[in-house]
């Protein structure tokens, strides 16, 4: 640790990179090697993968019990259709009469059953996902900063626990996105609530949606600015908000590496993080 400070003192003092780059791959090759810390990184965003796979793969891994406290919510448009439906006592009262309400809380507890089951397959994915780092960017992630999106306070560099997770996130999500998304849309279409599929579900709140607008006078529907149809493309909300809920997990994973990597039975964990480790 003291000779990383003395590193900095330096880069204060000379502004070279040719140098600075010197004295990094000197201080590295001595304490810490380039390798050692992307296999460190590497295996610690596995442990973080791994461990998020498990936890939201199993029942109400992603659902908690009830629709208030599912981890997954309706897309915001959907979201709005209802609060509009049920800002108004007559539209309730025939939401309920015809169910709509109620489709609404199973389209949610559809959605995080399909989100707990594609979870199961996300593990690999993250594996295969391939990133490389310099030796910059390893130290730098090292100390809790992500490359290219450092944060300052009152002049000071801001800590992110969760650097290595973010950093694999900007790198990734893209090709992850067009990864999970084929998995999530499968399991969309499996019988996982009562014997029906999250998209015959999503079908049928879209039906007795429209059955609610014919029930509507048309003043009523514009008054409460209620859509003619909803188009929320289901599958591609749940691939988004299933990906950014697992990434959430792998940082989880990542703060507790940080706070104590001699908790963890790796080595190269321990070494990478504890040199690093107050």
């Amino acid at each position: 640790m003291k000779k990383y400070f003395i590193l900095i003192a330096s880069v204060l003092l000379f502004s070279s990179c040719e140098l600075l780059e010197d004295l990094l791959e000197e201080t590295t090759s001595s304490e810490l090697s380039s390798s050692e810390i992307v296999q460190g990184l590497k295996e610690a965003l596995e442990v973080g993968t791994d461990t998020a796979s498990t936890e939201m793969s199993v029942n109400n891994g992603y659902y908690k019990g009830s629709p208030s406290l599912a981890l997954i919510q309706l897309p915001d448009e959907v979201a709005l259709i209802r609060t509009k439906i049920n800002s108004n006592s007559t539209v309730r009262t025939i939401s309920n009469l015809i169910g709509m309400d109620d489709k609404f809380d199973d389209v949610i507890l559809a959605v995080n059953r399909a989100a707990e089951d594609a979870a199961k397959d996300v593990a690999p994915i993250f594996k295969d996902a391939i990133f490389n780092l310099t030796i910059t960017d390893g130290l730098n992630i090292l100390q809790g900063i992500v490359p290219g999106t450092t944060i300052t306070k009152s002049g000071i560099t801001v800590f992110d626990s969760t650097a290595a997770t973010q950093y694999l996130k900007i790198q990734t999500f893209n090709s992850l996105t067009s990864l999970y998304a084929p998995k999530i849309n499968a399991t969309l279409d499996k019988d996982l609530v009562s014997g029906k599929s999250a998209n015959e579900i999503w079908g049928t709140l879209t039906t007795t949606y429209n059955t609610l607008l014919g029930m509507l006078s048309s003043s009523t529907i514009s008054d409460l600015g209620l859509p003619s149809s909803i188009n929320s493309d289901l599958g591609e909300f749940s691939t988004q908000v299933a990906l950014d809920e697992l990434f959430y997990r792998v940082g989880e994973e990542e703060k507790k590496i940080r706070k104590d990597p001699f908790k963890w039975a790796s080595s190269i964990i321990q070494k990478v993080f504890g040199y690093v480790f107050d």
